[in-house]
């Protein structure tokens, strides 16, 4: 169970050597935040980190996440929207806590003592090492540099660089026995060949640079929090360090593609790699050849059982691979710079849809996606609602979803795209909470209309007595802001009866429906609006 602890106010700081999973930083009553004062303890923290903000603290908000914090808070808060915050930072605690388990599993080497710098190198040091023998490269990428960089600036950017590189060497240096070299690979990216040829050993050396790169970071006055991931591939005879590396690049995309820490490479994902090539080139392709089609998944209300709005999800009737769905068409979309062009085409092709549905279909709502790409392109809500307009589709029956993670880099500009939306009549969801960072503060700050809980929270529902009380904290605490309740991938009576018994406003999921075209709809809807025999 999760520890709670260490309460921050002002410039007091609890000390100790036995760290709580839990830190409340109380922020409410002091004017300006030092975080200096508490920085080191931060450093060495494992868990979570809420912050409880004064009213009116915008500014705070939105960096709040790039200084370290996991959860956020801000006044006016209640019982009930502090339980559901210490409920979901006890659930980041218990992933943390997995993760460490893992970590502790695996036999690690601990070297003699030296010197950090020992085991830094440069390009010239990495192909020495490569053309001495076997080896292994892993490739280490960074989590959300980007934004910290662009919120705190390239100085701030460069000092969290150099931090990375010195944490990563000392990991590495305490598990090689000096048989090893850490360079920056340009960008933001670092090579490790960590001169061990146990792959259990190089798994562990992976799991501990994650973990400590998972650990926030000072920069300046600010502390900041990165995340990682590592691909590991083996060195060949006669390799360069460029053939190695793009071997290890695949790897690394593939860990990220999976969101997983550590991947090492394998000859099924080389082939994905030249996979995803073709696909990159077919894809201008497909929008052109309208191979991409529009279903629709249907929500349900939980208290009659009417289908009340569908989601609009994309899916690529690809002429050689057939039927690709979603998470792999906008993954290549983002990977080959189509997402922006992907994403206008779905948010009209399903517009242009809806607005030609049969009578039957007329009062349901449309839920339509809009990713962090969009929000950050000039002028998107008003070309957004005049492209509605342009379908024939009523503003008034559609609902834009957004994802968690898309609001973390400038909620600002987020809350002002969604405050032009929904007074240009549309809706707004938060789609997926509880995935991403959880932040109370969203709820707070966003004007939103629904809050869709991600389908891992609710099919944990039906698990332990834990997880009942993670999903009731959140649905209490979206029922204070006024805000109704969706809850996305529900497979089972026993989910939806317990989601029920919690208050949840609608489901959707395969308990229904898998995703529908517009003839499957139809028949859906008119099936369920015949009376009973």
């Amino acid at each position: 169970m999760a520890k709670l602890g260490w309460i921050i106010s002002g410039d007091r700081l609890a000390s100790g050597r036995d760290l709580p999973h839990i830190m409340i930083l109380d922020l409410r009553k002091i004017g300006a935040v030092d975080f200096a004062t508490f920085g080191p303890a931060i450093e060495t923290s494992r868990g979570a980190l809420l912050g409880l903000l004064p009213d009116n603290a915008n500014s705070t908000i939105s960096n709040a996440f790039e200084l370290g914090a996991t959860h956020l808070i801000a006044e006016p808060f209640n019982a009930s929207m502090l339980d559901a915050a210490l409920l979901l930072a006890a659930r980041h605690v218990e992933r943390v806590d997995r993760a460490a388990g893992r970590r502790r599993s695996e036999r690690l080497v601990t070297a003699p003592d030296k010197k950090t710098n020992e085991v830094t190198g440069s390009s010239a040091t990495v192909q020495a090492l490569l053309s001495s023998g076997p080896n292994a490269m892993m490739l280490v990428g960074l989590k959300r540099f980007d934004a910290i960089n662009a919120a705190f600036g390239r100085e701030t950017g460069d000092a969290l660089l150099v931090a990375v590189e010195r944490r990563i060497a000392s990991v590495v240096h305490d598990a090689s026995e000096g048989q090893a070299a850490v360079s920056r690979s340009g960008g933001t990216d670092f090579i490790v060949l960590p001169g061990l040829s146990d792959l259990g050993e190089r798994l562990a050396l992976a799991d501990r640079i994650v973990a400590q790169i998972e650990r926030p970071f000072m920069a300046g006055d600010h502390f900041v929090a990165l995340g990682a991931c590592i691909g590991i591939v083996d060195t060949r005879a006669g390799d360069s360090e460029g053939d190695v590396l793009k071997r290890a690049q695949v790897a690394l995309s593939a860990a990220r593609d999976d969101d997983i820490p550590v991947r090492v490479l394998s000859e099924k994902d080389e082939g994905t790699a030249l996979f995803d090539v073709g696909l990159e080139t077919d894809l201008r392709r497909a929008l052109d050849n309208d191979e991409i089609d529009i279903l629709f998944q249907p929500q349900v209300s939980v208290t009659t059982g009417a289908i009340v709005g569908v989601e609009a999800l994309a899916r690529w009737r690809h002429p050689q691979h057939g039927e690709l769905g979603a998470e792999t068409l906008f993954s290549v979309a983002k990977r080959s710079d189509y997402l922006t062009a992907l994403s206008a085409h779905v948010q009209r092709q399903a517009a242009a849809k809806a607005s030609a549905w049969p009578d039957v279909l007329r009062n349901l709502r449309l839920s339509v996606n809009v990713t962090a790409e969009d929000i950050a392109r000039p002028g998107f809500a008003q070309w957004f609602l005049a492209m509605i307009d342009e379908t024939g589709f009523a503003r008034d029956r559609l609902t834009v979803e957004i994802t968690e993670s898309g609001l973390i880099e400038d909620l600002a500009d987020a809350a002002s795209l969604l405050a032009t939306l929904r007074a240009g009549g549309c809706r707004v969801a938060i789609d997926d909470f509880g995935t991403g960072y959880s932040s109370l503060a969203y709820l707070k700050a966003l004007p939103l209309d629904y809050l869709k809980i991600d389908k891992h929270l609710s099919q944990d529902i039906a698990g332990t007595a834990r997880d009942r009380i993670v999903v009731r904290g959140v649905i209490d605490m979206a029922r204070s802001l006024g805000l109704a309740v969706v809850a996305e991938g529900v497979e089972t009576e026993e989910q939806l009866t317990l989601l029920a018994r919690e208050g949840c406003n609608y489901y959707q999921g395969f308990l229904c429906a898998v995703p529908l075209t517009v003839d499957a709809l139809t028949a859906l809807v008119t099936q369920r609006s015949l009376p009973a025999l």
